[in-house]
């Protein structure tokens, strides 16, 4: 008969015989000034006693170095974050680093936790989170991450330690020139209500709307989906008070066309539609997606140029935003008269 596997202690079990919480032992690792001197001896004490893994790599980061960059990333299976990877890992690998990557299944907040401790616990010298979600940056600011540290954040709400492309500026271009087709009446098909991106394409859209002083439609949160665009472009064909739509991605635009073909809407014709991201694909939609290009590539490039920047102590680092591309196919035209 087999003896029983051991389970391996984990940092939720060092925090209960410490009598802390496990956000406590990943200040302790991660060497925060905000901890008491007792509860960070208290915390450590526990950790030799029960052999957790962690101590040992948490102390890599110190005495030692480990040529490994950490990434979070939301659905690496989406086109924009996978684009991104390839290129950080090829810029990591030419700088002579390791890449450990990990992405979330969920959006929980113990779920993001938990994958950002994973990277921590492997002794990554620094971090590239590529999951713009509100939760992600509250799950960071809560365990007190010192590690170098470059995030996506296209609202800047950390200048020192975002990156990203000009997303409010994207969206206005979408706009703007829908506008100067001649369109008044433009509806807004945004993302998901807890994504940066979406939070940013929706205020560019705004914007803009309020700069050419029209009128503005109630802007429809979306999911990101083609599924979730169908079902929006069949609901809208009953009220027909709109010329044009922007969708905040281009999945969301491929369902509305869908939905605006079935029920015998002409795009443009009747109806233009603009994406957003330039996927490989949307050349080949039909029509062929007029939308705003993302240069995913370069995102991943610069982010791990400034994550060595860091390492390395300089202090003048490149945090400008990137700028987007508008790329005008056959999904928009003037309005008809």
């Amino acid at each position: 008969m087999e003896p029983e596997k051991v389970r391996a202690p984990n940092i939720r079990d060092v925090a209960r015989l410490a009598g802390v919480s496990y956000q406590t032992v990943s200040r302790v690792l991660n060497n925060s000034e905000s901890i008491k001197p007792s509860t960070k001896e208290r915390v450590l004490e526990v950790i030799e006693q029960v052999g957790y893994r962690p101590n040992q790599a948490a102390r890599a980061l110190v005495t030692s170095r480990s040529r490994t960059i950490g990434v979070l990333t939301s659905q690496t299976a989406h086109y924009g974050p996978t684009t991104s990877l390839h290129a950080i890992e090829d810029a990591a690998r030419e700088a002579g680093y390791l890449v450990s990557t990990t992405s979330l299944a969920t959006s929980g907040y113990e779920s993001i936790t938990d994958r950002l401790e994973h990277l921590i616990s492997q002794a990554v010298e620094g971090l590239v989170v590529i999951a713009p979600q509100v939760k992600v940056f509250d799950a960071i600011r809560e365990l007190d991450i010192r590690l170098p540290l470059v995030t996506l954040d296209s609202t800047r709400r950390d200048d020192q330690r975002s990156l990203s492309v000009d997303q409010i500026a994207g969206a206005r271009l979408a706009t703007r020139h829908l506008i100067e087709l001649g369109h008044r009446e433009i509806v807004h098909l945004a993302g998901p209500q807890d994504w940066i991106e979406a939070e940013a394409r929706m205020r560019g859209f705004l914007d803009e709307i309020n700069d050419a002083d029209l009128g503005t439609h109630p802007p429809i949160l979306g999911d990101w989906t083609a599924d979730f665009g169908y079902h929006v472009g069949n609901e809208l064909v009953h009220s027909r008070n709109f010329t044009a739509v922007f969708a905040a991605n281009d999945q969301m635009a491929l369902g509305l066309m869908h939905a605006f073909r079935d029920a015998g809407l002409d795009v443009p014709g009747d109806v233009s539609v603009v994406g957003f991201d330039d996927i490989p694909e949307a050349a080949h939609y039909w029509p062929p997606l007029t939308t705003v290009r993302q240069d995913f590539t370069e995102i991943g490039r610069r982010s791990v140029a400034l994550l060595l920047a860091e390492l390395r102590g300089e202090a003048d680092r490149n945090h400008d935003q990137i700028l987007p591309e508008l790329i005008i196919r056959e999904s928009t035209a003037p309005p008809r008269r």
